[in-house]
């Protein structure tokens, strides 16, 4: 066997058995690395968890049980993705501690509705307060911008590894409210979208550039009566934002359409384009313009349902990427 082809076999052979390989790989690596890090920071790696005598499933069976007014095992196991057999012989386990009752589920005599007896709300309790003080202590030194850009960073990692399923669908947050911009809030939506971009599209920091100069020239020639800021607030932070400005005298250019991960699902972006489309109407236009990318799947959906319609395309490259610029319109 020639040397070279021989040395690459062996590497290529290393990298099968390290978990290491080149190309995509990269990102399984960099992910079991932050894993391995996360495990060892909230301490999942001790023989007890948090100090008590369970386990970390069983502690996570016994949160479910705590938060769910009516629980069964059949949705703890959905909940958790838990093997039947081993959620069964944890069950088995509170039940011979007196830590829960069972009794029959009324639509189904199958199922039992499992409930925390008083024993089993006692032994929760620790769990409880000493997972809040864990993490408590954990952000206690970090800024407010610091928490917050922590708290999106996790967000954004449940959004995109799908972190659904029935408990969180029932938990999903669907309250917010549509405000004009205070002070502060554009250096924000420049942060947001160039951070954003970056992160799902790989944009480079010219496109945050782009955004500035966006967002400078609405500052500086607002025309009150034909242009418009609206952005979208829940909880008191903001989730989404839209600009719509004068292109022509009767024609409105709808810019920077952004919706947070976090806040993905709740109708936040077709909202928001509505808004656009109801104010240029009120204005006396008759067309509303945008330029958009072909890659920009979720957005080009919401500008279609709304009646917009591509009308010219064309390549270019732009922020490190080869890119299909479209212009979209939508005639009032």
């Amino acid at each position: 066997m020639p040397a070279q082809t021989a040395k690459a076999k062996n590497r290529g052979e290393r990298a099968r058995v390290s978990g290491r390989a080149d190309g995509a790989d990269r990102y399984v690596e960099a992910m079991r690395r932050f894993s391995r890090f996360y495990t060892r920071k909230i301490g999942l790696l001790q023989e007890e968890f948090l100090g008590t005598d369970f386990s970390l499933t069983e502690g996570r069976v016994l949160y479910e049980l705590a938060h769910e007014r009516e629980s069964t095992a059949a949705a703890i196991g959905a909940a958790l993705s838990l093997d039947a057999g081993y959620l069964s012989r944890i069950l088995s386990s509170f039940e011979k501690k007196r830590l829960i009752t069972k009794t029959p589920a009324p639509t189904d005599r199958r199922q039992s509705i499992l409930t925390l007896t008083a024993a089993g709300r006692k032994a929760f309790a620790p769990l409880e307060a000493r997972s809040s003080e864990q993490v408590g202590k954990m952000i206690a030194t970090l800024p407010e911008p610091k928490r917050r850009q922590l708290v999106d960073a996790m967000q954004t990692v449940e959004y995109l590894l799908g972190g659904g399923g029935v408990r969180a669908e029932r938990a999903k947050p669907t309250g917010y409210v549509l405000r004009p911009p205070q002070v502060g809030d554009m250096g924000w939506i420049v942060h947001r979208q160039g951070a954003l971009y970056w992160q799902e599209y790989g944009y480079d920091e010219r496109f945050e550039a782009l955004c500035a100069e966006i967002v400078a020239k609405f500052v500086q020639n607002l025309d009150a009566k034909r242009e418009r800021c609206w952005i979208a607030e829940k909880d008191e932070e903001i989730v989404g934002s839209v600009f719509l400005v004068k292109e022509a005298e009767k024609t409105a250019k709808l810019r920077l359409l952004y919706v947070e991960p976090s806040a993905r699902g709740l109708g936040i972006g077709g909202r928001l384009v509505a808004e656009c489309v109801r104010f240029a109407r009120q204005a006396g236009y008759e067309k509303i313009v945008l330029w958009t990318q072909s890659e920009l799947d979720a957005a080009r959906h919401v500008y279609e349902k709304a009646g917009f319609r591509v009308v010219e395309k064309k390549e270019h490259h732009s922020f490190s990427k080869n890119l299909t610029a479209e212009v979209w319109v939508l005639t009032l």
